[in-house]
């Protein structure tokens, strides 16, 4: 809708994750430096912890997108309340291994044969799991029985953990101390300062062409920062309403007062974007089901082998989105043509 009036080549706002608008900020920095670390170890597990919204997923197509695919066979899963048994046909499936109608015990062994043949192929095997603050202790438990599979004392299989704030305290429960003991690193996500937030929406604009068309003035970014706490999905969300905005009034500058009539419409809709927030940590907050709510509306993106391409549906979604587009551009000039044919018509009658 606003891309072709700011002349960018795509949205710089979407909120599915995509490697190319990766920001690193400070604490993205240091998250990416321990994935890549633990990469480098080939063993263990690293954990990733965050509030909703602050990247987590964004980090991880970050770093699938630096795979060497010929060196590592990566797979994403996304959980949710599942149980032992049913993590382990989750993982078998997110590799590319019939699972249909087998039993446990063939599951482990059809998994082991392919860790092992991977590893004479000279590939390690990575699993993401993403969402992990729904697993269950046990469930917990059963990937660190995975990473047991070895050949002369080398893990075929490597696990990074990405959750919400509330993982971190299921980490520390009495059953999981031999998982805690096979934790290489761990690091929080925390939200972006004011500079970093300005640092992040100018990257995200130049990403799809920005020539300095919309402007934001210092005090614009002061409010965008204050409205949404600086997590970036929040600002996402803000700034692509603000973009739309000014499409529709024509504006090619924000201050303050457009941010903040923009946070004030905003926070009547999506008060869990800006407007009454929870402090990020507390995920036990009705505004954080909302946000919660909010992350889960997009569609999801495929999770199984690297390099797999878009998600179900997602290229139907993009065409019906743009033909709103191209409606809504041919309903904004006829309200222009519209409205100084108006004016004229009153011009002559005065």
């Amino acid at each position: 809708m606003y891309t072709a009036f700011y002349k960018l080549t795509g949205k710089p706002f979407q909120l599915s994750p995509d490697p190319r608008f990766f920001f690193g900020s400070r604490g993205h920095k240091r998250a990416m430096s321990y994935l890549r670390y633990g990469l480098s170890q080939g063993e263990g597990f690293i954990v990733i912890t965050g509030g909703i919204g602050t990247g987590k997923t964004t980090l991880v197509r970050n770093l699938f997108a630096e795979l060497d695919t010929g060196k590592v066979v990566a797979a994403q899963l996304v959980t949710s309340q599942l149980e032992a048994d049913d993590m382990l046909t989750m993982v078998v499936a997110a590799f590319g291994l019939d699972y249909e109608g087998l039993s446990k015990a063939v599951l482990i062994k059809r998994l082991e044969d392919f860790l092992a043949s991977s590893t004479r192929a000279g590939k390690r095997v990575l699993l993401v799991v993403d969402e992990a603050q729904n697993l269950p202790a046990k469930t917990l438990e059963e990937l660190r029985m995975l990473s047991n599979f070895q050949i002369s004392d080398k893990p075929l299989l490597q696990s990074f953990l990405l959750g919400q704030e509330e993982f971190r305290a299921t980490l520390q429960s009495s059953g999981l101390e031999q998982l805690r003991q096979r934790i290489i690193a761990s690091c929080h996500l925390s939200a972006l300062s004011v500079q970093e937030t300005r640092d992040y929406v100018e990257h995200r604009l130049r990403v799809v062409g920005w020539q300095q068309d919309p402007r934001f003035s210092d005090d614009a970014f002061e409010v965008i920062h204050t409205l949404t706490e600086g997590v970036p999905r929040r600002i996402n969300v803000l700034c692509d309403r603000i973009l739309l905005f000014g499409f529709l009034e024509e504006l090619h500058e924000f201050d303050r007062l457009t941010v903040k009539q923009v946070g004030k419409e905003l926070s009547e809709e999506l008060p869990a974007v800006v407007g009454q927030q929870r402090p990020v940590g507390n995920a036990s907050s009705p505004t954080a089901a909302a946000a919660d709510q909010l992350e889960h509306s997009v569609p999801a993106l495929d999770t199984g082998w690297m390099g797999a391409g878009e998600g179900p549906g997602l290229s139907s979604l993009e065409r019906r989105v743009e033909a709103l587009e191209r409606t809504s551009e041919a309903m904004r000039k006829g309200f222009v043509q519209l409205t100084r044919l108006v004016r004229s018509l009153a011009a002559r009658e005065g």
